[in-house]
């Protein structure tokens, strides 16, 4: 526990660690990795090379700071942690790596200014938030673990089936290897997948795509040009193929209620929200689904929400929007003057795709009074605001 004259270290500080934070984990990384190159695949590195990692890490400790005095809401924010910390299966003796690697950047970086004083107490702030955030972690396994079907670590699943859903997004419908049962999922949350490849172990996370059977897991990806693991799946895996499972994890679900819903999503984007359809239209709620497409080639799963409207006719209304073309109900992007037309009054939205897609989308809906708090998103690499350069 910090002492009286540590929190006011750290209060007196915080600006000077705020202002150098990306200096600080743009440093911490390569560190980290050349003193423990066994903890360098839990890592994504278009995300290490992006940005998208360090400003996360940064992000996540500002919050921290400033929330720590509340932590009912200090652990309301660092949900979208523990929910990537445990689809990745971290456990506590890797946190003092972490530890011991970010107090080295801050050293480097600030040099004479970090007093043995400032980094003790510096020290004592990442224990206090390694410890809560090992606390949540562990609560959510042992949660998972003990639900019919579930397990703790990772699970071996096999490929049983395989469909092209597009010209670039395939689906892997997996079951597991020892032929048990398996955990439901909440529609909405993604899962944790470890791989091999050329010998190295890779983790991914992947939404799961369809809605609990009991049986198997969905997973819905599109090929990436430069993206190790998606080329692994659609150019080298194939059915019978192994991988092995974390819990599934993500706080993208439907919030109770039975007000109409507004499902937005761009490109790969549809893959959480199609469970999340499935599940409100089997509760009778209303729902406007609306994608955005490159193309007729590149727009997934457009059989399946066909099927959809016509089992649930006069609940659901699927609004197609392709770049170019004419084979949808709309031709260019999702602007505020179409969201206008199709967003129900009262509606709860949900927002999935590219940056620059859920940028715009955010802010129409904002420009067309959906209040902050009835407007819902995720990204699919580390988060950071959607107003962000």
């Amino acid at each position: 526990m910090l002492t009286k004259e540590q929190e006011r270290l750290i209060d007196a500080t915080a600006p000077v660690v705020a202002e150098h934070l990306d200096a600080i984990t743009q440093r911490f990384y390569p560190l980290m990795f050349a003193r423990y190159p066994e903890v360098k695949p839990l890592f994504n590195e278009t995300h290490q090379r992006d940005g998208g990692q360090p400003r996360a890490l940064a992000g996540a400790v500002l919050a921290y700071v400033q929330l720590r005095q509340n932590p009912q809401q200090a652990r309301g924010v660092l949900a979208t942690v523990v929910s990537k910390h445990v689809s990745l299966g971290i456990q506590p003796d890797q946190y003092p790596i972490v530890g011991e690697c970010l107090m080295a950047a801050i050293g480097e970086v600030l040099g004479e200014a970090v007093t043995p004083e400032i980094a003790a107490a510096w020290s004592g702030l990442y224990e206090e938030l390694a410890g809560l955030l090992i606390e949540l972690e562990d609560q959510r396994y042992r949660e998972f673990a003990q639900r019919p079907g579930g397990w703790r670590g990772t699970r071996r699943f096999r490929i049983a089936a395989t469909h092209q859903e597009s010209a670039v997004i395939r689906s892997f419908v997996l079951e597991p290897e020892d032929g048990g049962p398996v955990a439901d999922h909440t529609p909405g949350q993604f899962i944790g997948v470890r791989l091999t490849i050329d010998g190295e172990p890779v983790y991914r996370h992947y939404s799961l795509s369809d809605v609990p059977n009991g049986k198997s897991y969905r997973i819905s990806i599109k090929r990436e040009p430069e993206g190790r693991a998606s080329r692994h799946f659609h150019d080298v895996l194939a059915i019978g193929d192994t991988l092995e499972l974390l819990p599934p994890a993500g706080d993208l679900t439907l919030a109770d209620g039975d007000e109409p819903l507004l499902l937005a999503s761009g490109g790969v984007g549809q893959t959480p929200l199609l469970p999340m359809a499935r599940r409100a239209l089997a509760e009778g709620r209303r729902v406007v689904y609306l994608h955005a497409a490159l193309d007729a080639e590149h727009h997934a799963f457009r059989d399946e929400i066909a099927a959809l409207a016509v089992e649930h006719p006069e609940r659901l209304r699927a609004v197609t929007v392709h770049e170019h073309g004419d084979s949808a109900d709309h031709t260019g992007r999702v602007d505020r003057e179409l969201l206008a037309r199709y967003v129900p009054e009262g509606a709860r939205c949900y927002l999935v795709g590219p940056q620059g897609f859920m940028t715009a989308v955010n802010r129409a809906l904002a420009e067309l009074g959906v209040p902050d708090e009835r407007r819902h998103y995720e990204h699919f690499g580390p988060s950071r605001p959607l107003d962000a350069a």
